[in-house]
């Protein structure tokens, strides 16, 4: 097979979240386990570091990921989703993984694949642990793909564990109430490895606390540890809150020379070292053009509050989202004032324009409906005036249509 074949065959032969949803999830780590011991568990041939949460956890892991790149080290970085390429979730120092190693990855391992039925992201995560093993990075930064306990990602023993912002997402495999979503993300809490918090809720403390006494491990909270403050190339007030964990992160490894100016210079090439895309990134200056991949309340909330700060004559919106989101909930932070270009990513999940616009007028939010992002992006561009404001956003795979 090239490389095409290999994605498609990746794409469509194999339980896929993107496509599928909750039910392409598994509920035990049994198949990455078995894989990784067939593997010769390439896991365990480097150090990591371990990402989880709801919103911030993969600027987080870019911020982290850059600030040792700028130390001088070999850094492994494994993210989800990809944007416009699988490849784009495993990097070292932030060059994609070779089309090759995955042609020959699933040649050489298909018949094990298809014989246990191993998910997408199980292969995937499998993938990236055997790339940075044979490469010999010196650390690897894995995100959480979804909850934590039972996630691919959480086979690794990492020297430190970090859980950003928790919040109302993927209800539908994690629950309906902070507390059991909180639970899921403390998964990753492991016996006597520091674990870092980003920020404080209230409603969730608890979880933490307990689970960390019960690993006899040490927790850190990172918006009161943290006080100085950094500059980041990546926009968007909700990076104030990320850059204090990875910060945190860094400064308990052991065995790492992290110095200040390795930080500081880390913060401020974080797209430059990671080529990390799709938060608050500014597209075009006139008319002003912005995406952010924010899809939930919490995320949200951040991002129309920064939004709403801009100076624009009018302000246009492409926005389009998934199925199992909490719509009524996403509609209701939406600015009425704007001009709405409603839209579907292109994929099963996607939410159908015209029902999108139709929760969308009970909201007040009135706008037209369009057969594709690009052609709501595109006619957005038309209508708006060089003093306007354009933000696509609504879901992950809406931006990977644009940028």
């Amino acid at each position: 097979m090239n490389y095409q074949d290999t994605i498609n065959w990746l794409y469509h032969q194999l339980p896929f979240f993107q496509r599928q949803g909750a039910k392409a999830l598994k509920k035990d780590l049994e198949n990455i386990i078995k894989f990784s011991e067939y593997l010769n568990f390439p896991e365990k041939k480097f150090k990591t570091i371990h990402v989880g949460g709801t919103n911030g956890k993969g600027s987080t892991s870019h911020m982290i990921a850059s600030i040792l790149q700028e130390a001088g080290y070999k850094v492994g970085l494994y993210t989800s989703p990809h944007l416009k390429d699988v490849r784009e979730r495993i990097r070292i120092n932030g060059k994609m993984v070779s089309k090759q190693f995955i042609i020959q990855f699933i040649k050489q391992n298909r018949t094990f694949l298809e014989t246990n039925g191993l998910s997408f992201f199980e292969m995937t995560v499998a993938m990236a642990f055997d790339y940075f093993a044979k490469k010999k990075v010196d650390i690897a930064v894995i995100e959480v793909g979804l909850g934590g306990l039972t996630d691919s990602t959480n086979i690794i023993i990492p020297e430190v564990s970090v859980i950003t912002n928790i919040g109302f997402d993927h209800t539908a495999s994690l629950g309906h109430t902070l507390a059991n979503i909180a639970s899921h993300k403390a998964g990753i809490i492991k016996k006597n490895i520091p674990v870092v918090i980003s920020e404080f809720q209230k409603e969730i403390s608890p979880i933490f606390e307990k689970v960390a006494l019960e690993k006899e491990t040490q927790l850190y909270l990172a918006e009161k540890t943290i006080v100085k403050r950094y500059q980041t190339d990546l926009l968007g007030d909700y990076q104030q809150k990320n850059y204090k964990a990875a910060v945190q992160a860094v400064q308990l490894l052991k065995g790492f020379k992290i110095e200040e100016k390795h930080i500081k210079n880390g913060l401020l090439r974080v797209f430059v070292n990671t080529k990390l895309t799709g938060r608050w990134q500014i597209l075009n200056k006139i008319p002003k053009i912005i995406c952010d991949t924010a899809h939930n309340k919490e995320g949200l909330v951040i991002v129309m509050r920064q939004l709403q700060r801009e100076n624009y004559e009018k302000l246009h919106i492409v926005f389009g989202v998934v199925k199992d989101k909490n719509i009524e909930e996403v509609l209701s932070l939406l600015p009425k004032e704007a001009i709405y270009y409603f839209c579907s990513p292109e994929i099963i999940r996607g939410l159908d324009a015209p029902i999108l616009q139709q929760k969308a007028s009970n909201h007040e939010l009135i706008g037209d409906v369009y057969d594709s992002v690009s052609e709501a992006y595109e006619v957005s561009k038309i209508r708006a005036s060089p003093n306007d404001v354009i933000f696509i956003g609504g879901s992950t795979y809406v931006v990977a249509e644009i940028v």
